[in-house]
């Protein structure tokens, strides 16, 4: 038995014969092939996967080729695998009928885990406006809970960023802008929705998401009364009102009911009540070029017989 102290190791074969760049490449990540059973969701994960059009296509092309970006995890400790980055990967595979996917493990706190599932996604073509909301929301949370730790940032490079600058600086957006989505998380469901299916726009949205959540309600059926979507100029009186204490159903009804400007002098045609007039192949900028094609030549045969 060594003495208490005394500074002596047993190394295994390979430890003696193995070269530094070895031990070195032994520590490095590796790509391991996970079963797609042993992997779930990352919990609170903002960002939606959908079996749309796009889908079908990342799953032909797993079908074909694999997954060519191995997905980031972390291991669970109730079984299994979280994933942090990888979720449309994760549902492809299963679509394309594979049994694994690729995948590089790491040991993450859930902050850290956090910050880098937001930062995968943020990355996407494609993002609604509610999964930038809750991403920015997360993150900014998260980076919070870090508090001072120093590998955020230093005094010795310069001033410390808040949390919301350096959420905004890594998503080259904003400071303002980052706070700005984060208002769209205190809409209710039903505006948050109609804000991602573009029926309100993203500044109305941000300034209704004011309105405590019952007047949120109430706003529904204002918007039902007057089957209209607010205006900036709207939603910011009916704001105005809530910091009074007199956000009514009567008084938001009144305000949604009125006639936007330039809706006097504008004709507006239901698609579906076009779509009977043309291919079906025809999108809608094709079918209002063919609409003034036609009033053009109605037009000029209308000027040709009264110059008879």
């Amino acid at each position: 038995m060594p003495k208490k102290g005394a500074n002596i190791s047993l190394k295994g074969y390979d430890d003696i014969f193995s070269t530094e760049q070895s031990r070195t490449e032994a520590r490095q990540e590796r790509v391991q092939e996970i079963p797609l059973a042993q992997l779930h969701p990352f919990e609170g994960h903002p960002f939606r996967v959908v079996d749309d059009e796009e889908m079908q296509k990342t799953a032909e092309s797993v079908r074909e080729f694999g997954v060519l970006t191995p997905a980031i995890v972390r291991p669970d400790p109730e079984g299994g695998y979280e994933i942090i980055s990888g979720h449309r990967r994760h549902r492809a595979s299963q679509l394309a009928g594979r049994e694994t996917m690729p995948v590089i493990v790491r040991e993450l706190d859930d902050d850290a885990a956090i910050i880098l599932m937001v930062d995968a996604n943020l990355q996407r073509e494609t993002i609604l406006p509610s999964e930038r909301a809750y991403a920015y929301k997360m993150k900014l949370d998260a980076i919070k809970h870090q508090g001072a730790r120093s590998d955020l940032t230093s005094d010795q490079v310069g001033p410390k960023l808040t949390a919301a600058q350096k959420v905004a600086e890594e998503a080259n957006d904003t400071q303002t802008q980052v706070k700005r989505y984060i208002r769209l998380t205190e809409l209710i469901p039903e505006l948050l929705d109609m804000v991602d299916n573009g029926q309100i726009r993203f500044n109305p949205a941000v300034e209704l998401s004011y309105l405590a959540r019952e007047e949120q309600r109430e706003f529904l059926s204002a918007m039902d009364y007057a089957q209209a979507f607010p205006s900036l100029s709207q939603a910011q009186r009916i704001k105005k009102l809530a910091q009074e204490g007199a956000c009514t159903l009567d008084a938001m009804c009144e305000i949604m009911n009125e006639v936007k400007k330039g809706e006097l002098d504008r004709v507006v045609f239901k698609a579906d009540s076009l779509r009977k007039y043309f291919p079906k192949s025809y999108t809608s900028r094709q079918m209002e070029e063919k609409i003034i094609q036609l009033l053009e030549q109605w037009q000029r045969r209308r000027e040709k017989s009264m110059e008879r």
